[in-house]
């Protein structure tokens, strides 16, 4: 099994959980173009499309995302591109005097076999005032999901793996492998 991706944390986010599953994945670490669609859902099959000429094997990537209420679902399709121009202090900047810090990480995995499956994690949570935490990477300093009072960057690999929307997609994601295998 192969992920697709230029992000590391991605990889040793995707790595730990399918190696608890008993599973072992591989990474081809490259760049490929993400168009800036409506959902992540059509970025990550636009993006599949885009690598099926490339890659030879059954390979997945990820397209991920933050949506922010009050921001009325900014940065989203663009987080990946928010996060590397304005960050965590441009969103906390945009986000000031806000009462609304509502939000949700979105994660689709596009799975390619010969046609194109997609698995959708999502985990509700809020904007936290200020950074916290140096674990993780992207917006996860000031993301604190629901049910807990840490960020992302504040929970081990661990923990974060045991909630998060990537973690909610790739449980999907080895069922569908499971059921496929047999």
């Amino acid at each position: 099994m192969i992920l697709v991706t230029s992000n590391q944390g991605k990889f040793a986010e995707y790595s730990r959980i399918f190696r608890e599953a008993g599973m072992e994945i591989e990474l081809k670490l490259m760049s490929y173009p993400e168009e800036q669609l409506s959902t992540l859902e059509e970025v990550a099959k636009r993006s599949v499309c885009y690598l099926t000429g490339i890659i030879e094997d059954n390979f997945f990537i990820d397209d991920s995302g933050i949506f922010i209420d009050a921001l009325k679902g900014f940065p989203g399709v663009y987080s990946s591109y928010v996060s590397k121009t304005i960050g965590n202090e441009g969103i906390l900047k945009l986000m000031q005097g806000e009462k609304n810090r509502r939000a949700r990480f979105e994660t689709c995995i596009a799975y390619y076999d010969g046609k194109i499956n997609t698995f959708l994690g999502i985990k509700n949570g809020k904007i936290s005032d200020s950074p916290r935490g140096t674990n993780g990477f992207g917006f996860d300093p000031i993301f604190i999901p629901d049910g807990s009072t840490q960020t992302y960057a504040e929970m081990s690999l661990e923990e974060k793996n045991m909630i998060s929307h990537r973690y909610l997609a790739i449980s999907s994601f080895m069922e569908f492998l499971k059921k496929k295998d047999k």
